[in-house]
C-alpha cells in the first residue's frame, strides 16, 4: 500500500510539477540558440538581445515574492496552472512578434508565466511528501527540469533545421497550455494544510542567516543561469572560434552535465543530513569551484573548455543546495515566501549579469560581427570580482569563530592551567599536585 500511495503521488503531483519546471528551463535556455536568429530576423544588436533575454529574469525576480505568498496561501496547484496559461499566451505572442518591443513584452509574459515553476513544485514536495525525503526530491524535480535546459540545444538545433523559430514558439505555446490544464485537473489540493500561520516575510527578510546566505547563492547561481543562458555561445564563438556543429555540441554537453548536477546535489546534500551536517558547508565548496573556474576562463588557462564550462554550468543547478539550506532555516509554513525570496535574488542577480554584461561588451567594436577577448575578461571579470566579495561575507562568522579558537590556545595564562587539568580529570590528582599561581614562575 506504501508503495502503490508513494507512486500515485508521484504520478499526479512530482511529476506534472516537473513538467511545468522542464518548459521553464527551456524557455529559459532557448535564447542562446536562436539568438543568431533573432538579430537577422528583428536586427536586435547584443544589448537589446541582452535585455530581451534578461527581462525573463527579471520579472521572474520581481514576481517571486507575491508568487510565495499566494503559494503559501492558496497551494501550488491553483497558482502554476494559472500562470502557465499566461506563459503560454506569452510564447503564442512571441511567436508572431516582428519588433523589439512585442518580442519583450511577450519574453516578459513568459518570465511571469513560469514565475512559480520551481517553487510551486519544491512546495509540492514539501506538502506531500517526507520531510527526509524533500532534499532528495528537489534534486531530482530540478534535474527532469533542467532536461530543458537538454532540449534547447541539439534537440531543438534539429527542429530549427525544417522549421523557424517562430513554428517553434507556436509548439511550445501549445505545449504550455497542456501542461496548465493537466497540473489543474491531476493535482490534488491539500486544503489542510495551507498556511494560516501569522509569519509573514518579515521573518525571512529579518533572519540574519538569510542574508549571510543569499548573496552568496544569488551571485554563483545567477552568475551560471546568466552565462549558460545566453553568453556562453557568444564566447564559444568569438573567443575559442567554435563553428555552429561544436557550439552546439559543447553546450549540449553543459546541459546534460547540468541535469546530472542537480542529481548529484540532491544525493550529496541528502547523504549529508541524513548524518546531521548542514548544507553551507556544501554550499561554500560550491562557490569556491565556480570562481576558480570562471578565473580560468577569463585567463584562458591552458585547460579543455568543455570542462570550465560544465563547472559553470553545473551551478546552475547548486538550488539544490540553496534551498536545502534555506529549509534549516525556516518552518514548513513559510517555504513558499523563503524560496520565492531567494528566488527575488538569485534571478534578479541573472538579470542584472545578462543585461550588464551585454552592456560592457557593447563599449567594444566588434570586427567581422565577432568581438575581441578583453571586453569578455572585462564583462566576466566584474562578476568574479563580485562573487568573490560574497564569498568573503559569507565566510566572516566561521573566520570569526576560527580566530576565537586560535586565540584561546595562543593567550595561555598561569590561572588557566587548574581549570584546563580539572575539565580532564588531572587537577588534584594524585600524580599532578599544582602550586598557588603566584608561586609559579613562568
Amino acid at each position: 500500500m506504501q508503495i502503490s500511495t508513494g507512486c500515485r503521488r508521484i504520478a499526479r503531483v512530482f511529476l506534472p510539477f516537473a513538467a511545468g519546471y522542464y518548459l521553464s528551463y527551456l524557455f529559459r535556455t532557448i535564447n542562446a540558440l536562436i539568438a543568431s536568429h533573432l538579430s537577422s530576423d528583428t536586427g536586435v544588436g547584443a544589448a537589446d538581445l541582452g535585455l530581451l533575454t534578461s527581462v525573463y529574469f527579471l520579472v521572474f525576480a520581481a514576481a517571486q515574492i507575491p508568487v510565495g505568498i499566494l503559494l503559501d496561501r492558496f497551494g501550488p496547484r491553483r497558482v502554476q496552472s494559472v500562470l502557465l496559461l499566461l506563459a503560454a499566451f506569452g510564447a503564442g505572442l512571441f511567436s508572431v512578434s516582428t519588433g523589439f518591443l512585442s518580442l519583450l513584452i511577450a519574453r516578459a509574459m513568459i518570465g511571469l508565466g513560469v514565475a512559480a515553476a520551481l517553487t510551486a513544485g519544491l512546495k509540492s514536495i514539501i506538502l506531500w511528501f517526507p520531510r527526509e525525503r524533500v532534499a532528495l526530491l528537489n534534486g531530482y524535480m530540478i534535474m527532469l527540469g533542467s532536461l530543458g535546459a537538454v532540449t534547447a540545444t541539439s534537440p531543438v538545433e534539429h527542429l530549427l533545421a525544417w522549421m523557424g523559430w517562430r513554428q517553434l514558439f507556436e509548439i511550445l505555446a501549445a505545449a504550455t497550455g497542456a501542461t496548465a490544464l493537466l497540473i489543474y485537473v491531476v493535482v490534488p489540493q491539500r486544503r489542510d494544510v495551507l498556511s494560516t500561520a501569522r509569519a509573514t516575510l518579515s521573518s525571512v527578510f529579518g533572519d540574519r542567516r538569510f542574508w549571510r546566505m543569499a548573496p552568496l547563492s544569488a551571485t554563483c547561481v545567477g552568475s551560471s543561469w546568466s552565462l549558460q543562458g545566453l553568453w556562453a555561445s557568444p564566447w564559444l564563438t568569438d573567443v575559442e572560434e567554435l563553428d555552429r556543429a561544436s557550439l552546439v555540441r559543447q553546450l549540449f554537453i553543459m546541459s546534460i552535465v547540468l541535469s546530472c548536477g542537480a542529481w548529484l546535489f540532491g544525493m550529496t546534500v541528502h547523504y549529508v543530513k541524513r548524518r546531521g551536517a548542514g548544507a553551507e558547508t556544501i554550499l561554500a565548496m560550491v562557490a569556491v569551484l565556480f570562481i576558480a573556474a570562471e578565473i580560468a576562463v577569463v585567463l584562458r588557462a591552458p585547460l579543455p573548455s568543455i570542462l570550465l564550462w560544465s563547472v559553470v554550468a553545473i551551478v546552475g543547478t547548486a538550488t539544490v543546495v540553496s534551498f536545502a539550506v534555506i529549509a534549516d532555516y525556516f518552518p514548513p509554513e513559510l517555504a513558499g515566501r523563503a524560496n520565492g525570496a531567494l528566488n527575488v535574488l538569485h534571478f534578479g542577480w541573472a538579470f542584472l549579469a545578462q543585461y550588464v554584461t551585454g552592456l560592457i561588451l557593447e563599449q567594444w567594436s566588434a570586427t567581422d560581427g565577432h568581438r575581441p577577448v578583453q571586453a569578455y575578461q572585462a564583462a566576466f571579470g566584474l562578476n568574479v570580482a563580485l562573487q568573490i566579495a560574497t564569498l568573503v561575507w559569507f565566510a566572516l562568522p566561521w573566520c570569526r569563530s576560527i580566530a576565537s579558537w586560535m586565540s584561546s590556545i595562543l593567550v595561555f595564562r598561569p590561572a588557566d592551567v587548574p581549570n584546563a587539568l580539572e575539565s580532564v580529570g588531572l587537577y588534584e590528582s594524585s600524580v599532578i599536585l599544582l602550586p598557588a599561581d603566584d608561586d609559579l614562575e613562568w
